[in-house]
């Protein structure tokens, strides 16, 4: 006789839920960066907060961001192809959040001041590090994609505390002297 896994009433295996909520539980207790990457280009300009982002190699400069499939900005990253991850300090809590969030785009663009390095995707001003990219593969994982993005400019602002994510929370991050 086969076990069949418990379902709740909605059908769903409860051990499936679970397990997703001691990931998500146990990815709380990873601390990361905290992120605002932006596209612009024919599809139009967008941005979303993401603490899912690292660097691939130096050689040549790369990094990957992963964003969900179903989120609203997907399709215009995906048909621009270009994207540019702005790297936020402590102090910035209410821009992430306003890029995670379902603010308009136009409100979320117009609450910081913006240029632009070779790609034309928006760099923020203020920000700890830009790196602007050209994404350059693109794999399906799970409910998200990776993009592989190589580094075609890199914007350094001020020697400031960093900001992350720990904890389900923001936090800042002082720098070692």
């Amino acid at each position: 006789m086969q076990m069949q896994p418990a379902r709740n009433a909605a059908g769903e295996g409860v051990v499936e839920d679970a397990a997703r909520r001691e990931f998500r539980d146990g990815m709380a207790r990873l601390a990361a960066a905290v992120n605002i990457v932006t596209t612009d280009g024919p599809a139009g300009r967008a941005g979303f907060t993401a603490s899912a982002v690292c660097s691939v190699s130096d050689s040549p400069p790369s990094l990957l961001v992963c964003l969900n499939r179903s989120a609203s900005v997907y399709r215009t990253f995906k048909a621009n192809q270009v994207l540019c991850v702005n790297t936020l300090a402590h102090g910035q809590e209410d821009l992430a959040l306003l890029f995670g969030g379902r603010t308009p785009m136009e409100e979320r663009f117009a609450a910081a001041s913006w240029s632009s390095l070779e790609t034309g995707a928006p760099a923020l001003a203020g920000a700890l590090a830009t790196f602007d990219c050209r994404i350059t593969e693109i794999v399906e994982s799970g409910t998200h994609d990776v993009m592989f993005c190589e580094v075609l400019a890199v914007g350094l602002g001020e020697s400031l505390p960093g900001l992350i994510y720990f904890a389900r929370r923001f936090h800042g991050v002082a720098i070692p002297g």
